[in-house]
């Protein structure tokens, strides 16, 4: 009686596997459309979030703003939203409570809050990619930038990163596993 049943799962087993391998027609090429000289942007399209700069939208974008924040073509988005930033900044941080007051990049909460509203990645081609490394500050990112970290020392560090320093540190100060030294680099799932 066992033999059967082992019989009977074994072929249960491989008519399921079976089925499963050949429902999909995914390596049929009969479905392959043709190259095109360059790529079809016909269509509709909307952008459905914005962060070129991890956290800064979650932190300085008003909740009823969030949608039209996110479809604003960031060349736009300072002129809309820079005034939006700046009130929430100085709402936030005690390091612009005095007028005059600037960051260690020397910007004070107008000219900050500027740079913020247009929400992209900076990217310097010719020089080192980093978010912060000590010198270079919002020329890229590296996998290894310590991103939020380097925000809220922006923010609440004041101009030489010792003020409030309860509030400028994420304290995560590594990756739970480390980066890959092969392409795409990321550490893979734990």
């Amino acid at each position: 009686m066992k033999t059967i049943l082992n019989i009977k799962n074994i072929v249960a087993v491989l008519l399921i596997s079976g089925l499963a391998f050949n429902c999909s027609n995914d390596d049929d090429m009969n479905d392959v459309m043709p190259m095109q000289s360059s790529p079809d942007f016909s269509g509709t399209y909307m952008q459905q979030d914005q962060m070129g700069r991890p956290a800064v939208n979650t932190v300085f974008v008003s909740p009823s703003s969030k949608d039209m924040f996110n479809v604003t073509t960031p060349s736009q988005q300072g002129d809309a939203f820079q005034s939006m930033f700046q009130t929430n900044l100085m709402a936030l941080s005690p390091a612009y409570a005095n007028p005059g007051d600037a960051n260690a990049l020397g910007l004070d909460a107008a000219t900050f809050t500027g740079l913020l509203a247009t929400d992209v990645l900076n990217l310097s081609l010719d020089g080192t990619t980093t978010f912060y490394d000590g010198t270079n500050v919002l020329t890229g990112r590296a996998l290894a930038d310590d991103v939020i970290t380097v925000e809220l020392l922006l923010i609440f560090g004041g101009e030489d990163f010792s003020e409030n320093p309860q509030l400028s540190n994420d304290n995560v100060d590594a990756n739970d596993k480390p980066f890959s030294a092969s392409f795409p680099y990321l550490a893979s799932a734990w």
